[in-house]
């Protein structure tokens, strides 16, 4: 696994030959590492060669994604007392001049230089600091993030350990996470903060578990601060006849996003990244699965891309879904509540036209919990989305987005539509 992860960090995801087979490796390694483990786990031992795992990614420029770049320009403007929502990147090179040095460096390898800043408040604080500890030099930006997140894994580790502890499922489960090598790559190598959103809802779930409802509250909100999508999970909250009446719940977790949103008021920048959000959801398409369907259906009968209306209704939905899932679900035990968000997490990517391999990786945490198999086969599936890559322009085929989703399906099936569902992972 280390040798194959040592590798990934350094081969560009244009050659996706070569990053399927070490991807497959790694991930043979996990399985292997999953079923031959004793059922009495050394956990001290395994946290260590997680950690030296992730080492193997930490001195290699992230090649899979442009974002850690964004990351560092929106941590520098900040750095410099600019707000990084005011303008877009094109409009700041245009105001300052091209200039040299770290401006122009992280200016270039920017995917989205014409739209405002898309990260909430809270997530700009890590870019600061990363941008702060860089003091203009990208290398040690990214040693500096990579850092903040690898603390956040070692937060994960600890949280699912415990959890699994309380809810008497087998130690040896953490491994599905702790050693995926998408999880890795995709955190410590490519500097994606879904790991810090898992961590946080893993603290709600593990005070709700010890009744502490004000601390459950404020670790959602938290992990709202930092990616919006787990507001996703509100209906479930108000449903849950555990929470459902709690002024104190309800009363923190408004309390934390007021104070996490506040900077967007007081900048009086909520125009800008609205408007990016927007144009995010009504331009980009990338790795869906039943809207590239519905796609289809719209020109046959519209004769063009009918995506702003298919965003639309895929919010809709999901929303309706949401909160009849949740109220069918409102009388689950708390050793349920992971299953139920996993759910939320699955209708919710279904209906998206845009899929990234990273923003799985909170619904593959809490999957641990519910011991499913969906997200857990889509965490290998997902390479076949970096296929598109080896296209110049970037070009998906249906072949690689059937694989994927054909994995997508069976794990379903397993979870949802057989008629008597194994209780283990271990078939």
């Amino acid at each position: 696994m280390a040798g194959a992860l040592l590798l990934l960090a350094q081969v560009p995801r244009e050659n996706f030959g070569w990053t399927l087979l070490l991807f497959t490796l790694a991930f043979g390694g996990m399985l292997g590492s999953y079923y031959f483990l004793d059922e009495e786990v050394d956990f001290k031992r395994l946290l260590l060669l997680g950690i030296l795992l992730r080492g193997c990614l930490f001195f290699f420029e992230p090649n899979w994604s442009e974002d850690g770049m964004r990351f560092l320009w929106d941590g520098e403007l900040l750095r410099q007392g600019q707000n990084p929502y005011l303008l877009t990147p094109t409009q700041v090179q245009e105001q300052q001049g091209e200039g040299s040095g770290l401006s122009a460096q992280l200016f270039q390898a920017l995917n989205s230089p014409n739209y405002y800043s898309v990260y909430p408040p809270l997530n700009q604080a890590f870019f600061w600091l990363g941008a702060w500890v860089g003091q203009g030099n990208v290398a040690q930006g990214y040693l500096a993030l990579r850092c903040l997140l690898l603390l956040g894994e070692i937060g994960v580790f600890y949280l699912l350990w415990r959890l699994l502890v309380r809810f008497q499922l087998p130690g040896k489960q953490i491994l599905l996470y702790w050693f995926n090598p998408l999880v890795m790559l995709e955190v410590v190598g490519n500097l994606h903060f879904e790991g810090f959103v898992l961590l946080l809802l893993l603290a709600t779930l593990l005070n709700l578990s010890r009744q502490k409802l004000r601390w459950s509250g404020a670790f959602w909100g938290l992990a709202i601060g930092i990616k919006l999508l787990p507001f996703l999970l509100a209906p479930a909250f108000f449903f849950w006849k555990g929470i459902r009446t709690s002024l104190q719940f309800w009363g923190i977790t408004t309390g934390v996003l007021v104070l996490a949103f506040l900077p967007l008021v007081y900048w009086n920048s909520w125009e800008n990244f609205l408007q990016s959000l927007q144009l995010y959801q009504g331009k980009f398409e990338f790795n869906a699965s039943l809207y590239y369907l519905f796609r289809a259906l719209g020109y046959e009968l519209a004769g063009f891309n009918t995506i702003w209306y298919l965003t639309k209704i895929g919010m809709v939905i999901t929303l309706l879904g949401a909160v009849w899932i949740s109220w069918k679900r409102s009388n689950v035990s708390l050793f349920e509540i992971p299953s139920a968000w996993v759910q939320l997490y699955l209708l919710y990517f279904l209906f998206q036209p845009v899929v990234h391999p990273w923003y799985l990786l909170p619904g593959l945490g809490l999957s641990i919990l519910s011991r499913q198999w969906t997200f857990l086969l889509w965490s290998f599936g997902a390479i076949f989305s970096y296929q598109a890559y080896s296209q110049n322009p970037i070009q998906e085929q249906a072949l690689f987005l059937s694989l994927e989703y054909g994995l997508v399906l069976v794990g379903l099936y397993l979870d949802y539509f057989r008629k008597q569902r194994t209780a283990t992972l271990g078939l």
